[in-house]
């Protein structure tokens, strides 16, 4: 990761570390690096519901129209949106403004290009350079010269009409409860299923700038759990603050999540031939139990670093078309080029649509491994470093000989937060959590 940029763009406490100063940096960083001076560039912009996102908004938009670029405005959208309309609107890039799954305080702010697909590293890296080194002269505009802000008035509209396109099942019969967090699918995300024609019940989709995912969303899926069985759902639908990602609950309110929807999904992408070279990318994060699903079902599993960014380009590098992350980023890639919640379950949904089976038949499919993941609270500066401790690489070492064969142990950085994220997997869960408690103590300890 670089200076500015984490796993999924710049991310802080908004007028804090994601100050309007930066905004309005990274809005003419982005343009110069990511647009070419042969035309006047246009970039779409997309936020989620967050109180912050107004005034961030204003500062990239000033920053983009300062070097010349127009400034395509979509309002409150999900994230999956900007990538859909940056491609569909022929937009030179994508810019969304949400921090995702953390609260209303945080906001963050990530780039697509031209083809909406998230940036790599390398291209990250020299808009930090630009910004924090000035190694690079950005060419203000003046007078006639600046660009200008228009609204994408249809930009919803129309990103609901693709996600219609993107299923040929109908799903008249099902009961369907969606948690749109508050967030940016409080309105598209119950409009999109209700026209596939099922009974949709939303909750939490009344966003007032401060309640995004307070309690809800696809990381405190537990009202959820109850309300569908409350309401007798065939299925429960958890999405995140900008949509990307999706957390599934079946009808006796049991949890399913990603890797559990990503077995569901490749399993019948491979029965209909869809599935390109029978595998499945997925993330170090995901359970052992998914690996040995797919062997048993005929098919690959190749891991990535975590991060639906890395995810992805595996899947271009080596022609694969899906794959996705235990947390719910799930990416369609011959329908989308980025994870995509609302995309997600429909595709879901049409599986239990197609096969006449309830979700809890499905997800049966997969044997998930207790896993426990305690987060160890770090000094920022410290958390790359994390391995580099002798004495927590010596505690790693003692726990992997203890696991051997039948679990593992993995600990990384967060790539949004100052935390260590403590990840065991094995048999005994009330063993594997005194073990990941010890482990982010002892890292605390040494780090904190």
């Amino acid at each position: 990761m670089g200076r500015l940029f984490g796993t999924d763009g710049v991310r802080g406490i908004a007028n804090d570390k994601l100050s309007c100063e930066l905004a309005f940096k990274l809005g003419q960083a982005g343009a110069y690096v990511l647009t070419s001076s042969v035309h006047k560039a246009r970039i779409l912009i997309g936020r989620d519901t967050r109180i912050s996102g107004d005034m961030l908004e204003s500062a990239l938009v000033a920053g983009i129209c300062s070097v010349g670029a127009e400034a395509v405005v979509a309002g409150v959208i999900p994230t999956s949106g900007v990538a859909f309309l940056t491609r569909d609107y022929g937009a030179d890039a994508g810019v969304v403004i949400s921090a995702s799954h953390n609260s209303a305080e945080y906001n963050g702010i990530k780039f697509f290009n031209a083809d909406g697909k998230k940036l790599p590293d390398e291209i990250e890296e020299r808009s930090e350079s630009i910004i924090l080194d000035g190694s690079e002269t950005v060419q203000l505009k003046t007078g006639m010269e600046v660009g200008r802000r228009v609204g994408a008035l249809n930009a919803l509209a129309e990103y609901k009409e693709f996600l219609l396109g993107t299923t040929d099942t109908n799903l008249r019969g099902l009961k369907i409860v969606l948690d749109c967090a508050h967030g940016a699918a409080s309105v598209v995300g119950p409009r999109a299923f209700q026209e596939l024609g099922a009974t949709v019940v939303p909750y939490y989709h009344t966003p007032d700038g401060t309640n995004i995912n307070d309690n809800c969303g696809s990381t405190h899926p537990e009202k959820l759990t109850q309300l569908v069985t409350e309401l007798g759902a065939d299925l429960g639908l958890a999405f995140d603050g900008d949509a990307d990602r999706v957390i599934a609950v079946d009808e006796h309110g049991v949890i399913v999540d990603g890797d559990q929807i990503m077995a569901i999904c490749a399993i019948d992408l491979k029965e209909r031939g869809l599935l390109k070279k029978d595998t499945l990318v997925c993330t170090v994060m995901s359970n052992l139990g998914l690996d040995i699903a797919m062997e048993q079902h005929g098919i690959r599993t190749v891991k990535t670093k975590v991060g639906d960014r890395y995810v992805l380009e595996e899947m271009l590098k080596n022609g694969y078309n899906f794959g996705g992350e235990q947390s719910g980023h799930i990416i369609f890639l011959d329908l989308s080029t980025t994870g995509d919640g609302i995309l997600s379950g429909i595709q879901l949904a049409s599986v239990m649509m197609r096969s006449g089976m309830s979700l809890s038949k499905l997800a049966s499919k997969v044997d998930i491994l207790p896993q426990v993941l305690v987060n160890a609270r770090v000094k920022d500066e410290y958390k790359e470093s994390i391995l580099e401790d002798e004495v927590i690489k010596a505690r790693i070492k003692e726990l992997e000989a203890r696991f051997a064969g039948k679990g593992r142990v993995l600990i990384r950085p967060s790539g949004t937060e100052p935390l260590v994220r403590v990840m065991i997997e094995g048999p005994d869960k009330k063993e594997i959590g005194r073990q990941a408690v010890e482990m982010a103590r002892l890292i605390e300890s040494r780090l904190a």
